[in-house]
């Protein structure tokens, strides 16, 4: 970012939590703390867009279940299928004879992802699932 494009903002902390926020971003590696403000910024924007169910989103729906169970394959599908417009590929991998992990990578409208995923999720013989999301890039600045 260009220093004279650049917002300047002042705020005050805690020492007890600025202590920790400097520890942080020494442990990740971050050049800064504006570069690590930032980011953070960022992903607060991209969880309040998941939330709100606005914008555009990106992410991941990882499934693991027993592919045993009567009907649940056929479940998964059809709820895949129904929303084929927003699932850019999927990776099923056998963990062992009885254990499958999917994962859906997705991208479109906060709300119908979240749904998607919902139903996914809540399928019986699904073991676990969760739904992380990203931002596509396009709405969130560098």
């Amino acid at each position: 970012m260009n220093k004279e494009n650049a917002a300047r903002i002042s705020f005050s902390l805690p020492p007890p939590l600025m202590e920790q926020m400097d520890e942080m971003i020494s442990q990740r590696g971050y050049s800064n703390r504006s570069q690590a403000i930032s980011d953070m910024i960022r992903g607060k924007l991209v969880e309040h867009q998941q939330r709100s169910g606005t914008g555009i989103i990106a992410g991941t729906i990882t499934l693991v279940y027993d592919h045993h169970k009567p009907h649940l394959q056929e479940t998964l599908t059809h709820i895949q299928h129904d929303h084929h417009d927003v699932i850019l590929s999927t990776v099923h991998v056998h963990l062992d004879h009885h254990n499958c992990l999917e994962v859906l990578i997705v991208r479109g409208k906060a709300a119908l992802i979240r749904k998607m995923a919902d139903e996914l999720i809540a399928s019986k013989g699904v073991k676990h699932g969760t739904l992380t999301v990203t931002t596509t890039g396009k709405d969130i600045p560098s």
